[in-house]
């Protein structure tokens, strides 16, 4: 009996670093935002939860991989926008190549391209 894959992915443990950063490079933006970019860009089976994302942001502040400043947002409301360092764009390099890896050895596991015993 087969089962209905989930709606949605659980996070892999170290990856919403990885999604923050990556959703940071294409410029500034405050938390909701982050959390939709990558809803959106997942296709919806990703979600970022707000328990998570702020920790996630604190520590990558406390990282110097992002930093937040105050603004104004498009509806008039104060936020905090968090942007990439150029410390947080060498982190972004170095954990694409490390997921790249990642995903390269699980592909390798799942699909071997010799005819298993």
């Amino acid at each position: 009996m087969s089962q209905k894959p989930p709606s949605r992915v659980d996070l892999l443990q170290g990856t919403l670093d990885l999604l923050i950063l990556r959703t940071l490079r294409a410029g500034p933006a405050h938390g909701h935002a982050i959390a939709k970019h990558i809803q959106h860009t997942s296709e919806e089976l990703l979600q970022v939860e707000t328990g998570s994302l702020y920790p996630a942001l604190h520590r990558l502040e406390a990282q110097g991989w992002i930093a937040a400043s105050w603004d104004l947002s498009d509806k008039g409301k104060r936020a905090r926008y968090y942007r990439l360092t150029p410390a947080g764009r060498k982190q972004l390099a170095a954990e694409q190549v490390r997921w790249n890896t990642f995903s390269r050895a699980m592909g390798l596991v799942l699909n071997p391209t010799d005819q298993e015993a």
